[in-house]
């Protein structure tokens, strides 16, 4: 049986990886293509999610729910919920305190990964 930290290390292995996509979306929009940065953010982010939920499912909770499709519902539910406290975070972050963007996104990530995720082991796979 796998561990809880086995699990949470999984989801954060993943969660980098889902990081550097998000990072490299959000700064090739929001830079080179000059999209208003944040709906880069939200674009970079949604990308990452679709990639964060392949691997979730296969390498992070080994889930054999035959349900892709409502899983997948779930794990986008959760990814909304923590998009929103991820925006509400990097918004305080850069406008309120004025904090680059790029490190307040950074700082936005972190502060999200708990909600993510506690409430995917909880609520999408049912790993408890």
């Amino acid at each position: 049986m796998i561990t809880l930290l086995t699990l949470a290390v999984r989801f954060a292995a993943v969660g980098l990886l889902g990081m550097v996509i998000d990072f490299i979306i959000t700064w090739f929009l929001k830079e080179k293509i000059d999209i208003e940065k944040f709906v880069a953010n939200t674009i970079g982010f949604i990308i990452a999610v679709c990639n964060n939920y392949i691997l979730n499912r296969i390498w992070t909770f080994n889930s054999k729910n035959p349900n892709v499709i409502e899983q997948f519902y779930h794990f986008a539910t959760v990814s909304i919920i923590g998009l929103l406290l991820n925006t509400v975070f990097l918004y305080i972050l850069h406008e309120k305190f004025n904090m680059k963007f790029y490190s307040s996104k950074f700082l936005a990530i972190l502060m999200t990964f708990g909600w993510n995720f506690l409430a995917n082991l909880l609520y999408t796979f049912g790993n408890v």
